[in-house]
């Protein structure tokens, strides 16, 4: 795992809160940053009606973005200014009801390559910290940004 005691420096805090301030799907979900730190990445999702499925709980899609998207600045924080970084897979175990008003999404890079990263990413509820709703493992590759 990647040691998370150091912290971003001015630009690549600045570049990561940029991109995450254009990515309208976030906006739109009302997700918002947590802590930035190199290769850990805290983000938060609020409960809202408009986001929970059939039954009342947050949609796992919802948890899923909020984690895939962790995961994506995660890998970013470790990454040159000239590369981005795309999903290419993730794995997600649903292991509890999306039940809670935040949900936070905690990203950890595993490992750091050249071309592909692999991170992990926690999401629980404040209703119960202790017991994870969501894990995900996902795999990301660097880009050149369009």
């Amino acid at each position: 795992m990647t040691d998370v005691t150091e912290s971003l420096s001015t630009a690549g805090e600045a570049r990561l809160r940029e991109s995450i301030g254009r990515q309208t799907l976030l906006t739109t979900l009302g997700i918002t940053i947590g802590s930035l730190a190199p290769g850990r990445v805290v983000l938060h999702l609020p409960f809202s009606r408009d986001i929970c499925q059939q039954n009342g709980f947050v949609h796992a899609g919802a948890i899923t973005t909020v984690a895939d998207s962790a995961c994506g600045y995660a890998a970013l924080s470790l990454q040159p200014p000239d590369r981005d970084v795309l999903t290419v897979e993730f794995k997600v175990n649903l292991m509890s009801p999306a039940v809670g008003q935040d949900f936070r999404a905690t990203a950890t890079v595993v490992r750091s390559g050249r071309n592909l990263t692999v991170c992990t990413a926690e999401v629980v509820s404040d209703a119960d910290l202790s017991r994870p709703i969501a894990l995900m493992q996902a795999t990301l590759m660097a880009v050149s940004p369009t």
